[in-house]
């Protein structure tokens, strides 16, 4: 499956570069942008899997980078009445991990978050550091955190324990596997995702630890 992906990811990739190129408005061609990021990012995801296990490629970035990417695709596909809220703190340091995994799971947060909002409500991202934090039983002087909230109908209780095991999930047509693979890609940079619900209020989190480009801890 993901050698077959390939291939269309290619002719995607070149018909918007095509397309940009006859666009003589700068603000059209910043979709076109968008296209292109996302058939190579997905390519890298692919080039992952077929190379056994998809390992993290460290680099460093600014968590907003996630968060605004996946920002522009959300907007570009949410109703009119579905509102996008940004709840930044604009001092988070860099940090280093796979930044196209990253953008992986918190897109598939989103994507669910939007899902269970429907056609009216509120998606807000919201970006913190969290000093003498303890993650996967490790201490970390400063983890990043990157949350996605939604104003949807909650998790029912049932699921809260399964929530992210593959084929769990709430919705009628879900797949159940957006969360497994979120976690599986945010744990493989040595980070953790976990949510609190309510009806009404649902919040999942991403948590990474700052590492320094070396690869040592804060």
């Amino acid at each position: 499956l993901a050698h077959e992906v390939k291939n269309p990811l290619g002719g995607l990739r070149g018909a918007a570069q095509l397309l940009a190129r006859q666009l003589p408005d700068a603000a059209m061609q910043a979709y076109t942008n968008v296209i292109i990021e996302e058939a190579d990012r997905l390519a890298s995801l692919v080039d992952g899997i077929l190379e056994a296990g998809g390992q993290p490629e460290g680099g460093g970035f600014y968590l907003h980078e996630v968060t605004e990417h996946v920002a522009q695709l959300i907007d570009a596909e949410k109703p009119g009445n579905v509102q996008l809220k940004r709840d930044y703190d604009p001092s988070l340091p860099l940090t280093t991990a796979d930044r196209g995994q990253i953008i992986q799971a918190f897109l598939n947060l989103a994507k669910n978050g939007l899902q269970a909002i429907g056609s009216k409500g509120t998606l807000t991202f919201r970006t913190r550091a969290l000093s003498n934090y303890t993650l996967g039983g490790e201490q970390h002087r400063l983890v990043l955190s990157a949350e996605v909230e939604d104003t949807g109908p909650g998790i029912p209780e049932e699921l809260w324990e399964t929530i992210f095991y593959p084929l769990v999930t709430g919705r009628p047509t879900g797949s159940g596997l957006g969360l497994t693979i979120a976690q599986d890609l945010v744990s493989r940079n040595g980070g953790l995702i976990e949510f609190r619900s309510r009806p009404g209020e649902t919040v999942f989190q991403v948590m990474l630890p700052v590492t320094s480009l070396s690869g040592s801890s804060f």
